[in-house]
């Protein structure tokens, strides 16, 4: 009898392990206050990145501190495409908690108040069919990631893709 007990046991610790290793992959969350909240990858319009009446500055992803306690400073954290391209934000923006800013194409003032960052760039950083949109934290690791496809994620055709609400 207790060979058998002992046996049933050890059947059933397999069966545990192997419900949990049949569980469907879940995507990965990165231990980070901010997050991509949303992103206009496709501004309004014909594309024009010309800096003087182009559209590039209504291409942007708005990045949020979902914190409850910490306020967190954007410097030196990177926003980077598949393709590398990239933003490192250079100055500090601090994001009190639930604060947010919007990371916007095009030359411009940047300004707290405004909660807008301006790249200081008339190229767009998202691709208008699909693209892989990361931050980054200062030393590297992600802090967030997402990828998206116009024809599977923006189903209204606006051009805004909402990840975290």
């Amino acid at each position: 009898m207790h060979i058998r007990r002992h046996v049933l046991t050890v059947a059933a610790a397999a069966g545990a392990l192997a419900v949990v290793t049949a569980a469907p992959a879940q995507a990965a969350e990165y231990s980070s206050a901010l997050k991509i909240k949303g992103v206009q990858y496709d501004a309004p319009g014909a594309d024009s990145n010309r800096c003087s009446g182009g559209n590039t500055k209504d291409e942007y992803l708005t990045i949020k501190n979902y914190s409850r306690t910490a306020t967190v400073d954007l410097k030196g954290y990177v926003v980077k495409d598949a393709t590398g391209n990239k933003f490192t934000f250079t100055t500090t923006h601090r994001l009190e908690p639930g604060d947010y800013v919007k990371l916007r194409g095009g030359r411009g003032t940047n300004s707290d108040a405004g909660n807008v960052v301006y790249r200081q760039n008339c190229n767009f950083i998202c691709n208008n069919d699909k693209d892989t949109i990361y931050l980054l934290k200062p030393g590297g690791a992600r802090a967030d990631v997402h990828s998206y496809t116009k024809s599977a994620n923006d189903r209204d055709g606006n051009g805004y893709i909402t990840y975290h609400g």
